[in-house]
């Protein structure tokens, strides 16, 4: 069979093994040869495509245990968050940080260390985390936390599963009153008004930018979203009737890979346009749904499908704040000049990196960008690449499918530590993805 990350770009043939238990985890891995685990399949390049055998968690889907005093919760790796959030909004309570999608795994977001739109308040998932059971490459099974082989525990955080297979992972909820957002959007007409705004945004709970980055109105032309969880004095007398409910699941869907000729830079222009126009009607505070206020992109099925047969990638950097606003400008110059369609590009403030020895997350701008692949998208990919470099960022590699070994390393510091402790704990021969061998780790 052939499968792929969400992306759909590269294409790997093998078999996905679907395992339902930690000790299938254990036999799976002392079976022999690399494996990897693999979850949702919503990290978009390659970082969960077994270099050896996939192991497909997410049969592993039980809730296994709830404190009420801490908050803290413990489930198996592949729960999905939409069935944690299904379980805990009605009661109150909220994961304390989501991605842009609720359709991933929890042992995703610990491999990936994901980060939300309040990373400058609360930090990446992993701060929430207080502890993870671990098979080794040994198959021994290690609980770790902050306390208790720390020095796992903080390489497995954003370690994209190459220290060991994470089965089950406690964290702590956070309590609201409502499943609604009290929203506020406000338009930039260029990027360095996009970057103030979210500057002093930095006391606000959640916030965004969605970047206009074919600069038909102007360079970085946005729309800055705000978000803080409603109360229930915030809402209507419609929301009030049901200030917990869930949502539903989409009901429109994308149903096959659109023809490549439907994406270009007029359909682009277009949308861009449109979306501008309706949002900045919007200005203003109103209260809206967590769904689209969180995860918008889910509201359509296999949207992924609307680049095509070839897929898309997206680059995704963090810039330090210092010298962001010129490398951002360059790096938007370049991507209008050259033309390439985009329906989405995202800008964001993080705040001080934390947990993990190849996390992704530091102080400063990070902008993400979707591109149909194609030859000239993938050139225009490497040189934004040398932009982040010279700048002193890196890429995210939950969203990676192509950067060379040496853009990587000059972005992490701590590369060259991550491989020792790998070789040092037997996991650089049995945990193996076809990203970690492009990036030599």
């Amino acid at each position: 069979m052939s499968f792929a990350g969400w992306g759909n770009f590269p294409r790997r043939q093998g078999e996905l093994e679907t395992l339902r238990d930690p000790a299938a985890v254990r036999r799976a891995v002392l079976g022999g040869g690399p494996v990897l685990a693999h979850g949702a399949g919503r990290s978009y390049g390659d970082a969960a495509l077994g270099a050896g055998r996939t192991l497909g968690l997410r049969g592993l889907d039980r809730f296994l245990a709830y404190d009420e005093a801490s908050r803290d919760l413990t489930v198996e790796a592949g729960v999905m968050l939409s069935d944690v959030i299904d379980a805990v909004l009605p009661r109150g309570l909220f994961p304390p940080v989501v991605p842009g999608t609720r359709y991933v795994t929890i042992g995703g977001m610990v491999a990936s260390n994901v980060h939300g739109k309040n990373h400058h308040v609360a930090g990446a998932f992993g701060a929430h985390v207080s502890a993870l059971t671990l098979v080794t490459a040994q198959g021994d099974v290690v609980r770790c936390s902050r306390g208790e082989n720390a020095q796992l525990f903080r390489a497995t955080i954003g370690g994209m599963g190459l220290t060991g297979i994470v089965t089950d992972v406690t964290f702590r909820l956070i309590p609201v009153e409502t499943a609604f957002i009290r929203q506020e959007t406000l338009s930039a007409p260029d990027l360095a008004a996009a970057m103030r705004l979210l500057e002093e945004s930095r006391n606000r709970t959640y916030s965004v930018a969605w970047i206009d980055g074919l600069g038909k109105g102007g360079l970085g032309r946005a729309l800055v979203f705000r978000g803080e969880h409603a109360l229930r004095a915030d809402l209507d007398d419609d929301q009030a009737r049901a200030p917990l409910r869930t949502g539903t699941p989409p009901r429109l869907a994308v149903p096959f890979h659109l023809p490549a000729f439907t994406l270009n830079r007029l359909s682009a222009s277009a949308f861009n346009e449109l979306y501008y126009r309706m949002n900045a009607r919007r200005e203003g505070m109103r209260v809206v749904g967590y769904l689209p206020y969180f995860f918008p992109l889910d509201g359509v099925a296999h949207w992924n499908r609307i680049y095509g047969s070839r897929g898309f990638i997206q680059h995704q950097c963090v810039i330090p704040r210092a010298g962001s606003s010129a490398a951002l400008g360059e790096m938007l110059a370049l991507i209008a000049r050259e033309g390439n369609p985009s329906f989405l590009t995202v800008l964001k403030l993080l705040g001080p990196g934390d947990a993990g020895m190849i996390g992704f997350p530091m102080e400063g701008f990070t902008l993400a960008i979707d591109f149909p692949v194609s030859d000239d998208t993938l050139r225009l990919a490497a040189a934004l690449d040398r932009i982040v470099v010279a700048s002193g960022g890196r890429l995210y590699l939950a969203k990676d499918a192509r950067q060379d070994r040496g853009i990587f390393d000059a972005g992490y510091g701590e590369a060259d530590a991550f491989r020792a402790f790998r070789a040092e704990a037997g996991a650089s021969a049995r945990f193996r993805s076809l990203q970690s061998e492009r990036l030599g780790l």
